[in-house]
């Protein structure tokens, strides 16, 4: 009877020591993500060729290919694309390429 009891507060102790490390972890994994998103820039594109709505969905597509890019916004009214992107791991002209290669050429309009 003591060593099964041993044997259930030794498991209780490694399940709360397990916890505890994911918690630790986790919040490590939050403060990297926090990191990483605040050096994100935006962009906005112009965006050529755009006739019907699903236009906007084959740029976008396109565009978040890009390994870097976070988000992509496709206004068809407006013929723009705004993108959230790392700007360590993407570059505009790749961003533009994206678009350009599937058939919409993009240029940059400015930045938010």
């Amino acid at each position: 009877m003591k060593y099964t009891l041993k044997i259930t507060a030794a498991a209780f102790a490694l399940g709360l020591a397990v916890m505890s490390v994911g918690a630790a972890a986790s919040a490590l994994d939050k403060t990297v993500v926090t990191a990483a998103t605040q050096e994100n820039k935006t962009l906005s594109f112009a965006i050529e060729n755009m006739t019907c709505a699903l236009c906007p969905i084959t740029v976008r597509k396109a565009m978040e290919q890009v390994s870097g890019v976070e988000e992509v916004k496709v206004d068809f009214e407006a013929k723009t694309a705004t993108v959230i992107f790392d700007p360590s791991l993407a570059t505009a002209e790749a961003i533009a390429a994206a678009s350009t290669n599937a058939g919409y050429p993009a240029q940059v309009i400015g930045k938010n």
